[in-house]
């Protein structure tokens, strides 16, 4: 005869009843922030950009509008490779522009950044726009490979919208290739 001990069953129905209890866990959907994240300034106040992968990176803070916005870019200067820069035949550019989304929208990943003239040198002819929020100033950047021909090269490039229009000013890199 099996002969089960009375503390034994207590326990085995108090985990049994314990754990139909339990909350179950659920997808909860995601919600985007609506304030901006905080920004880290060196101790001259200057915001400290930081940099993920070869997305753009937000540097200011902004303040979320209401109703319609209305997209733009302002160009503010070359970070990396100035016009008329020699570079070697083959080699690789790491191209980075310093803009101004200053527009009243915040870019998201239906935003593009498309290759509108000159040389695409070797890069999709369309990247992402993303992230910015609207009054913020980032860093775009884009990885080219010189051409394989000595010469002067221009590749130039348009940001679009979610709704497929282009707006802003365009960027553009300008190089010199050697041997």
């Amino acid at each position: 005869m099996l002969r089960i001990r009375p503390n034994l069953v207590a326990l085995l129905l108090t985990l049994t009843f314990a754990s139909a209890c339990v909350p179950q866990a659920t997808e909860a959907p995601f919600l985007p922030p609506t304030l901006p994240p905080p920004t880290e300034t060196a101790p001259t106040g200057t915001p400290i950009p930081t940099v993920q992968s070869d997305l753009p990176t937000s540097t200011v803070a902004a303040t979320p509008t209401e109703g319609p916005c209305s997209n733009n870019l302002e160009f503010v200067s070359d970070v990396t490779i100035p016009d008329g820069t020699t570079v070697s035949t083959g080699s690789t550019i790491d191209k980075q522009w310093l803009v101004n989304n200053s527009g009243s929208c915040n870019w998201d990943s239906g935003y593009r950044l498309k290759w509108i003239g000159g040389n695409p040198m070797g890069v999709n002819q369309e990247q992402f726009l993303y992230p910015a929020r609207a009054g913020t100033q980032v860093t775009l950047r884009i990885l080219f490979t010189a051409p394989a021909a000595e010469g002067t090269y221009e590749s130039a490039w348009q940001a679009y919208g979610s709704n497929g229009i282009a707006f802003g000013d365009p960027i553009f890199m300008k190089i010199v290739v050697i041997p």
